[in-house]
């Protein structure tokens, strides 16, 4: 069994993560927590302070120790925002902070993205953003920063309970919005998302990988404890063959 822990911003798009569970292979659990129970809302990126207080260590470390005795043998901050709002280096700092505080690998979604454009071959990206210009011009950065072409961006300025609300249509309109710009993937960061249900429409419509906030976070985690799972109902980011232990 492999478990997989994740500290989570809100209360946006959880169920997102056992329904990923239950498409992945049968050892592998995911355990999801709130980073503070003390803190309310999801990533509304609207409120840039309110974001960047979230990823804090102190609120961070809030969950760590649930996780530790859950059995997990990684941990990811599942929230977008209130990484690479940090920056490039703020966030390698808050990840290796957050790696010691839970004695295991850790990273964050916005690492995660990264990793994970890399991992479908897509150097040049676009991004689909819930969030208001400032903020996905700042994603953005964060990208070119970890040495990615962003071709487009587009913000459409909701709250993350707005965002929490999108159904399959208004998700496929956010992808199609950045879609003609020559990106190799597109990159929906919100995990506010509901995205897990319609990535294979999503991939059908658009033909390229696209990316969601959810489940590059689940695949960052697996990554970390070098799993390889083979869910194409997950998108190309996880069709990908396993790998045989020998």
């Amino acid at each position: 069994m492999t478990a997989l822990g994740f500290l989570h911003p809100g209360h946006c798009a959880e169920d997102d993560y056992p329904r990923i569970e239950q498409l992945l292979a049968g050892d592998i659990r995911v355990d999801l927590v709130r980073a503070d129970p003390g803190q309310e809302g999801g990533e509304d990126g609207g409120l840039t302070d309110a974001s960047l207080r979230l990823g804090a260590p102190h609120r961070l470390a809030a969950g760590v120790e649930q996780l530790r005795l859950s059995g997990a043998e990684a941990i990811v901050w599942a929230s977008t925002r209130g990484s690479f709002g940090y920056g490039q280096e703020g966030a390698r700092e808050q990840v290796r902070t957050l790696a010691t505080a839970a004695g295991m690998p850790a990273s964050s979604t916005s690492f995660a993205f990264v990793h994970a454009a890399r991992e479908v071959g897509a150097a040049r990206v676009a991004v689909g953003a819930t969030y208001p210009d400032g903020a996905a011009a700042q994603f953005a950065e964060f990208l070119r920063a970890g040495g990615l072409e962003v071709t487009a961006v587009h913000a459409a300025g909701v709250t993350a309970e707005r965002a929490g609300a999108y159904g399959e249509a208004e998700v496929l309109a956010l992808a199609r919005a950045v879609d003609a710009f020559g990106a190799d993937a597109v990159l929906l960061p919100d995990t506010a998302l509901h995205t897990v249900a319609c990535l294979p429409a999503l991939e059908r419509e658009l033909g390229k990988p696209v990316l969601t906030a959810n489940q590059v976070t689940v695949w960052e985690g697996l990554r970390l404890t070098d799993r390889r799972v083979n869910a194409p109902e997950l998108g190309a980011l996880f069709r990908r063959e396993p790998i045989v232990q020998v």
